[in-house]
Order: structure tokens, then sequence, then C-alpha cells
């Protein structure tokens, strides 16, 4: 059995800080859930042959990545990059 360490902050700000970090990482990873949720959808239509439906999705791509970018969980490049891609990808099949 491993013995974990546990660093608990003396410091009223470094508490602060602790949370602030927590509240963060759950919100981060919430948002960038929630891209990956919308490219599984696309990558299982375009497996189906669906290119319809997977051309529908782009709108909600958009939206997530843009939501995820204007918080700071993506880069605004990667945002971009993650956009083009599956355009062109979706645009190809």
């Amino acid at each position: 059995m491993v013995n974990e360490v546990i660093e608990i902050p003396n410091i009223r700000s470094a508490e602060k800080r602790l949370r602030q970090s927590e509240k963060r990482h759950r919100l981060n990873r919430t948002r960038k859930t929630a891209v990956k949720k919308v490219v599984k959808q696309i990558r299982l239509h375009l497996a189906a042959g669906e290119k319809d439906q997977a051309y529908a999705l782009v709108p909600q791509l958009t939206k997530a990545v843009d939501k995820a970018a204007q918080r700071h969980a993506f880069h605004k490049n990667k945002a971009s990059r993650i956009k083009s891609r599956w355009t062109k990808k979706i645009q190809s099949a």
C-alpha cells in the first residue's frame, strides 16, 4: 500500500488558492468534456457514413470549443485548430 502525502496549506491565502485551483480544475474539465462529447458524436456519424448528421453537429462543436477558449480551458489558437480540422474531416468524408 502506498502512503499518499496530502499537502494541507497552513496559510489562509494558500487555502484560498487551493480552493480556487480546484474549482477551476473542475470547470475546465467540464468544458473540455463537452467538446469531447460532440467530437465523439461527430466521429460516430462519420464512421456510419452519415455526413449530413455530422455536419449538423458543427455548430454545437463551435459553441463548445469557443466557450472553452473564452474561459481559458483551451488556447484560442487550439480552439481554431479543432474547429478547422473537424470541419475539413466532415467535408472530405
